[in-house]
């Protein structure tokens, strides 16, 4: 282990200790406790250079989690937050993509699957850039890199720049959202599509049943799922779901990864939405090195205007996937299509949409966090994996939106419901948004850090660069 990785394991009684933020609405009277409790958790799944989402559940590295991790270790120490945004860059492929999982050597293959023997990344995706050292996989997850690499560098701006931080991740960030915008915009329309649904996060959404009814599963006995090892069924992808899942992977690899010949093709909300937030981001980062960062602030409005004006769906009151093989957009409702909240430029009248649809009876659960899916909708599962339960990362995302759009009483509601069950919950991967009761991996790292940073930015919208509106 190098002196960095060293100093990162360490976990300091300054890291423990709670330091409560001078300004924001009240913190619940167990916040020094929560603060030392999440810690713990974070330092559990610490792993020297990076921080697993579940020591059980989730032995690798991922790669959106990495960005929710770090956005909450920047709280604790800015030196492994920049760590761990560094060790996942690292494996980055040569046509930009910043794969989803990165594989550790030391974790049995059978401990999780797909493992790197079915990826087989150094040899299927030699012709796109695969690294040959560290074996990762080949999709993507939603671009929060660049946010949280700026986040990251707010929290101690002099150790970033004493070590470059920003200078090394600059360009890396910047190839990752090249990758995005030019091999990704498969509509034609500006937008960038996912090809698998593991791609946008929220892997068992009800909003993927129909885009996933054309792929023919692959056979059951081809593929053992471990997450059964660790997880209920009842909480878990059904057996047809994965089987969808393993095919798609599966074709994609054996093309060569590459982009566009695929049978899943969707616009997604919130995977555009971060992508957005990350381009103004990467547009303070470019300042920050001395750079003009005015062009990615244009980008990302053209991004947002064509989010608006392909995905927005008035009947809805909120944001819908676009599914480019089926040739049009999905019906259901998601929390995907509440997190473009997060945008400060959104059209006023979208913005305030958004809101009463938050309020209203498709997402107003009983424990004041965002079900993953419509609670009056055909597929909702208060229990099974995104097709109803609700999520920490989409709480704080739809948290940090209502701010930016000024609905700090909204906010502090969503902010105090996220704290409580975060803590009774035990820092579960997911919750049953009526009752609470957790599901999945218990001590989950993104859990964990975000609970961190509503504790010590109990009052911020995303530091985007750009001015939030009122629209009261």
């Amino acid at each position: 282990m190098d002196r960095t990785a060293q100093l990162t394991a360490r976990v300091t009684e300054r890291e423990i200790a709670y330091d409560p933020p001078s300004s924001g609405p009240p913190s619940p009277p167990s916040a020094a406790s929560l603060h030392v409790r999440a810690a713990r958790v974070l330092a559990a799944n610490w792993t020297g250079g990076s921080t697993v989402p579940s020591r059980s559940l989730y032995p690798h590295q991922w790669s959106w989690d990495s960005a929710f991790i770090a956005i909450g270790l920047r709280h604790l120490s800015p030196l492994r937050a920049q760590t761990e945004l560094e060790t996942l860059l690292a494996a980055q492929w040569a046509d930009g993509r910043v794969p989803h999982i990165v594989f550790s050597p030391s974790v049995p293959l059978d401990a999780y699957f797909p493992s790197p023997d079915f990826w087989r990344s150094s040899t299927a995706g030699r012709a796109a850039g695969a690294p040959r050292t560290v074996q990762t996989s080949g999709i993507v997850q939603p671009p929060v890199h660049a946010l949280a690499a700026w986040l990251v560098h707010r929290a101690d701006p002099g150790l970033s720049r004493a070590r470059g931080f920003l200078a090394r991740v600059y360009p890396r960030l910047a190839a990752w959202h090249r990758y995005l915008l030019h091999r990704r915009d498969l509509g034609g329309g500006g937008l960038v599509s996912v090809v698998h649904p593991w791609e946008q996060g929220m892997d068992n959404s009800p909003c993927w049943d129909a885009p996933l009814a054309r792929v023919t599963p692959a056979p059951a006995r081809s593929f053992r799922r471990a997450d059964l090892d660790h997880g209920a069924p009842e909480d878990r992808p059904t057996d047809l779901d994965y089987g969808r899942y393993v095919r798609l992977a599966a074709d994609y690899r054996d093309g060569g990864y590459a982009d566009g010949g695929g049978q899943f093709a969707v616009e997604d909300p919130s995977f555009n939405a971060l992508l957005i937030a990350s381009e103004h981001a990467l547009a303070r980062i470019a300042a920050e090195l001395g750079a003009p960062g005015t062009a990615r602030h244009a980008r990302a409005e053209r991004l947002t205007a064509a989010l608006v004006e392909r995905l927005w769906d008035d009947a809805s009151g909120m944001f819908l996937c676009r599914d480019l093989r089926g040739g049009g957009p999905v019906p259901d409702r998601s929390v995907s299509g509440l997190v473009p909240l997060l945008l400060p430029r959104l059209p006023r009248e979208v913005a305030g949409a958004l809101v009463d649809t938050l309020r209203g009876p498709h997402f107003a659960a009983r424990t004041g966090l965002v079900p993953s899916y419509d609670l009056r909708g055909p597929a909702f599962e208060p229990n099974r994996y995104w097709r109803g339960p609700a999520w920490f990362n989409t709480a704080w995302l739809v948290e940090r939106g209502l701010r930016a759009h000024a609905e700090h009483t909204a906010a502090d509601a969503l902010r105090a419901a996220f704290l409580r069950t975060a803590g009774e919950s035990e820092f579960a991967e997911y919750v049953d948004p009526d009752t609470g009761e957790a599901c999945g991996a218990p001590g989950f790292g993104w859990t964990a850090a975000l609970t961190l940073d509503l504790l010590h930015d109990a009052n911020g919208a995303l530091d985007t660069g750009e001015e939030g509106g009122d629209r009261r």
